[in-house]
C-alpha cells in the first residue's frame, strides 16, 4: 500500500511538472549514483529532481519558495517538521538554516514513505541511525 501511495504521489508530481514540452530521461546508472552519493538528476527553472543520501543528521532548513517532496528508497531517519526554527541564519536568498526546532512534529521515516514539506515550513533530519537514501523533488513557486 505504501509503495502504491508513493508511486501515485511521484507520478502525480511528474504529471504536474511535465507542463514543459521537453521529456527528460535519466538512466539507472545516474539514478543509482545520485542515491549513493547525492546529486541532481533533473534541473529546470521551476523544479529540481535529485537523489540524496545521508549518514548523519543535518541542519534545520527553511525554503521560502520551494516545496520539497521526499520519497524514501532505503534506510530510516527521525525527521522533524513545523514548529519554530532556532538559531536561524539566512544562507542565500530564500534559504535559511538553523540548529534546532522547537514544537515541531516528529516523523519516523523509512523505506517507502513520502513526505511533502510546503515552502516556508522548517524541516530537519534530526537523527539518522545508519543511513537514508531518498529522492527529492523541489517545486519552486
Amino acid at each position: 500500500m505504501k509503495f502504491l501511495l508513493a508511486s501515485t504521489t511521484l507520478l502525480t508530481m511528474a504529471a504536474l511538472l511535465s507542463a514543459a514540452d521537453t521529456v527528460t530521461y535519466v538512466g539507472h546508472d545516474k539514478v543509482a549514483a545520485a542515491l549513493a552519493k547525492g546529486g541532481p538528476l533533473v534541473t529546470a527553472s521551476d523544479y529540481l529532481v535529485s537523489g540524496s543520501h545521508r549518514t548523519g543528521n543535518g541542519n534545520v532548513e527553511v525554503h521560502e519558495h520551494e516545496t520539497d517532496v521526499f520519497y524514501v528508497v532505503d534506510g530510516s531517519a527521525t525527521f522533524v517538521t513545523g514548529g519554530t526554527m532556532v538559531g536561524g541564519k539566512k544562507t542565500k536568498p530564500g534559504q535559511w538554516m538553523g540548529t534546532d526546532i522547537q514544537g515541531g512534529e516528529v516523523h519516523h521515516l523509512s523505506k517507502g514513505d513520502v513526505i511533502v514539506i510546503p515552502a516556508g515550513v522548517p524541516h530537519w533530519f534530526k537523527e539518522v541511525p545508519q543511513s537514508i537514501s531518498y529522492y527529492v523533488v523541489k517545486v519552486v513557486k
